[in-house]
This record gives structure tokens, C-alpha cells and sequence, in this order.
């Protein structure tokens, strides 16, 4: 296999995130405290190390990649960018150590969440500003993987969504490259707004720019120890409703713009995703006023903002929802390994994967009841392929085994049960906090043991990936081809 076309592509990739440092070198300048020297020297060191990556491989450029070295650049660029990432935090005020510069660049760029860091209240912003960064350009860039190569390489279901992100589009937008425009634009401006609605509610400047980035890469850094709950009152369902947006599929936001008025309200995941919160937020609405005795307000606030933080994958936290009983702590659990939209930042398992298991399971009861039957599980009224049922059950049955070898190796180095379990869920399903006392809401990872951090940092890279980009390269027959 060829590797070079892999490198260049990286390399350029790797030093356009080295460019990006300037954002945080300015805000360090603006700032005035010295810690710009940090981002210069990172800067310098991401930029030669990518332009050197890929001049040294821009004699193997072609047109095209073959399917290994798609699923080989894949995964490899979130392995890349995490190392280069990370340098920041290594040489800046955190004076990181490497496994959790690392940790915390992964967790950005995945748009996990999940943070080592505490003091965040009096970081430096050019160090609050690049993490926000990280999760705002792994956003976008799930996006693009998810609408361009998932569907090309077969992964978990998602060639379902082949024809819909690009065919169906092809009489208004005849080239992919015009739709990852729009889409990015998009992206741009949504976070404009979002950083807009922010600052009308109360933000800073600084606040509403890293969170609105944050938001819509439902990532869930925030720029202080408390979370979200460092703001309250409407800046809660301002925020809620930016994290239900960016959880919705992006291509469906580019036919609505180019003339499709009904593009969202037809496609079935979002109908079901848009349901499943309005349900959920109504069952802790009644368990917050009876059990916890919040007020009608509060209650509503509260559920409709942790719900859709959970279930979107962004994972902010605006109270300690541990304090709410076991069936608020068990519910969170459990939206967790929902997820949003696929073609969206949203992360986890996803909705159409459940409805196309639940097609599924149906088709096969009505077999079992009329055996001489032919039942066809279909989605959005289309039948669906065995393939695509095939790759969906596979997908399933990976994750769970995921998530419990995970677990289960986190128990191997001395984490409780509860940890354990919950931080293979939230790493794998990128969804940021856990559950217990040490990497709850009100925790963070920081005093977990190093095997613990790496063991979670290969587990974010495995869930946003949709693991068989990972697993594949693997095995004997990729390489041999």
C-alpha cells in the first residue's frame, strides 16, 4: 500500500492546525499575562512538522485514495492531530503531563468532553480558546467524515445515507464539494449566531465565543470548573436549543436552504430524535417537581437542558444531577447511548440505528407469526438492504462488546464499578462526564491512574470513529489487499 497520499493529506491537515494557533496566540496577546510564547513555539513546531509531512510525501499525490487508504486516513488523523494538539497544554500554563495533554486533546478534537484539567477559571482564555477550538474543528470535521466517507467504506449502516447526502441533492447541487461548502458555512453560521444569543443573554465576548464553538460541535468544554452551571436562567434554553440544532443532520439544513421547506420535518430520525427529548424531558420534569421538589420553572429548565446536553453527546452539566436519585442517574445513563443525528456533531450509537434495529426486530416477529410471509424491514418508506441490516447489527453488536472489554479493563486498574462502567460509556459514546463521585458531573477525570487515561483516550478515538474504522485496519485481509 501506497502511504503517501495518506501523509500528505495529514501533513496538510496537521499544519493547517498549527495555523489555527494564531487565535489563541492573540488572545493570549490581548490578554497581556505572557503566555503567547507557548502558542509561537507550538505554532512553529505543528506547522514544520506538518509542511515537512507533506512535502515529503507530495511525490505519491494521486486523484484518488483506494478504500484501504481512506479507512488508513480516517483513523489516522485523529490519531495526528491529538499528538500535535496536545503541545499546547504541555508547554502552557497546565504544564500537562504527556498522557494528559493527550487525553485532553482527544477528548477536544473527538468532541467528547471529558476534561483532567481543574483551576479552569484561571487558565489562561489562549488555553480556554484552544480547546474550544479543538472541539469546534472536530465538529466540523465529523461531519464532513460522516456525509463523505462513511458511506463510501460501509460503516455501521451509514452507506444508508449515500444517495441522501449527495444524489438526491444532485439537480441543485451537481458536486459534493459545493454541498461540504454549504455545509460549512453553515457551521460558521451557526456558531455566529448561537455566540450572538449568548452575549444577549448575559455572556462575555470571550464566554459566548468559546461556548457557542463548543455548543455546536456539541463537544461540552466549558471555560469553568462548574460547567454550564456557572450560567443560569434563559442562557439554559438558549443553550439547550443551539445543542438540539447541532444534533440534527447538516445536509438536511443544506436542502432546506436550496428549497426544501418539509427536508427536516420528513426525515424520520429527526422527528424520532426531536420526540424521544420532548418525552424524556417531560418524565424528569415530573421526577425533579416530585422528588427532587424543584419548582415548575426550574424543573423544566433543568430537565430540557441536561437532557438534551446528555443525549446530543455535548455533556455540559449544570447541576449535579447525581443529587437527583437513582432513576434521573440511571435515565442519563441510558440517553447517553442514544445519541443524535447521523450528519450531524452528535455522537453515540445514533437515532436511525435504533429505528433500523427496531424495523428489524419487527419484520422478523411478523415472520415468526406468518412464516410463508415476506416482510422487508423499510426506513422512511424505502426498503432497506440486507447489507445495510447486516452492518447495523454488526455496529451493535461491536459497540456492547466495546463497552464491556473497556469496562472491564478499567476495573483492571482499581476504578470502581460505577466509574468503570460510566467512563467506558462516556468515552466510547463521546458523551464527556460519567456518573459517581470522581468523573461525575461534579467531578472531572483528573485523579484517575495514567493505564485509566489511555485506556479512555483509545476508547474516544474507537467511539467517534464508529469503531470499524479502527478495527478493520486490524485485520489480515486489509493489508493483503
Amino acid at each position: 500500500m501506497d502511504l503517501r497520499p495518506v501523509g500528505y493529506v495529514i501533513g496538510l491537515l496537521v499544519a493547517f492546525l498549527g495555523a489555527a494557533m494564531i487565535v489563541p496566540l492573540l488572545v493570549d496577546l490581548a490578554e497581556g499575562r505572557g503566555h503567547w510564547p507557548v502558542f509561537f513555539q507550538s505554532m512553529v513546531i505543528t506547522v514544520v512538522g506538518g509542511m515537512a509531512m507533506a512535502l515529503a510525501c507530495a511525490s505519491g499525490v494521486r486523484e484518488g485514495l483506494t478504500i484501504q487508504q481512506t479507512f488508513l486516513l480516517t483513523s489516522s488523523v485523529w490519531l495526528a492531530l491529538p499528538l500535535f494538539g496536545a503541545i499546547p497544554f504541555v508547554l502552557g500554563a497546565t504544564e500537562a503531563r504527556t498522557v494528559d495533554a493527550i487525553f485532553e486533546a482527544m477528548s477536544g478534537l473527538t468532541t467528547t468532553g471529558s476534561t483532567v484539567f481543574t483551576g479552569l477559571d484561571t487558565l489562561p482564555k489562549g488555553l480556554l480558546i484552544w480547546r474550544a477550538i479543538l472541539q469546534w474543528l472536530g465538529g466540523i470535521g465529523i461531519i464532513v467524515v460522516a456525509m463523505v466517507f462513511l458511506p463510501e467504506l460501509r460503516v455501521g449502516g451509514m452507506q444508508i445515507f449515500k444517495s441522501e447526502a449527495f444524489d438526491t441533492l444532485g439537480k441543485i447541487l451537481p458536486r459534493a464539494g459545493q454541498i461540504a461548502t454549504q455545509i460549512s458555512g453553515l457551521y460558521v453560521a451557526f456558531t455566529l449566531i448561537c455566540a450572538l444569543v449568548y452575549l444577549y443573554f448575559g455572556m462575555s465576548l470571550f464566554d459566548a465565543t468559546s461556548h457557542a464553538m463548543t455548543t455546536i460541535a456539541t463537544g461540552g468544554f466549558a471555560n469553568y470548573d462548574a460547567s454550564f452551571g456557572a450560567f443560569k436562567g434563559p442562557l439554559e434554553y438558549a443553550a439547550a436549543l443551539f445543542m438540539m440544532l447541532a444534533a440534527l443532520p447538516f445536509v438536511r439544513y443544506v436542502q432546506l436552504i436550496n428549497g426544501n421547506p418539509t427536508a427536516l420535518h420528513r426525515d424520520p430520525q429527526v422527528r424520532a430524535f426531536v420526540a424521544v427529548i420532548a418525552v424524556l424531558t417531560l418524565v424528569l420534569i415530573v421526577v425533579l417537581e416530585e422528588g427532587v421538589h424543584l419548582g415548575v420553572e426550574e424543573s423544566l429548565r433543568e430537565a430540557v437542558f441536561n437532557v438534551t446536553s446528555i443525549i446530543s453527546g455535548t455533556g455540559y452539566a449544570s447541576v449535579d444531577y447525581m443529587q437527583w436519585g437513582s432513576f434521573a442517574v440511571a435515565l442519563f445513563f441510558f440517553i447517553g447511548l442514544i445519541g443524535g443525528c447521523a450528519g450531524s456533531t452528535a455522537c453515540s450509537i445514533k437515532v436511525f440505528r435504533y429505528q433500523l434495529l427496531f424495523a428489524s426486530v419487527r419484520a422478523q416477529l411478523r415472520r415468526i407469526r406468518s412464516p410463508s410471509g415476506i416482510f422487508t424491514p423499510r426506513y422512511d418508506g424505502r426498503p432497506v438492504g440486507e447489507d445495510v441490516l447486516a452492518s447495523v447489527m454488526s455496529f451493535f453488536m461491536f459497540f456492547v462488546v466495546t463497552l464491556g472489554l473497556v469496562a472491564v479493563a478499567l476495573s483492571m486498574t482499581g476504578l470502581d464499578f460505577v466509574t468503570s462502567v460510566s467512563g467506558a460509556s462516556a468515552a466510547l459514546a463521546n458523551i464527556g462526564p460519567g456518573l459517581g463521585d470522581i468523573i461525575g458531573p461534579a467531578g472531572n477525570f483528573a485523579t484517575l491512574n495514567d493505564p485509566a487515561k489511555w485506556i479512555l483516550t483509545l476508547a474516544m478515538l474507537l467511539g467517534r470513529l464508529e469503531l470499524m474504522v479502527v478495527y478493520v485496519i486490524f485485520t489480515v485481509n486489509f493489508w493483503r489487499a
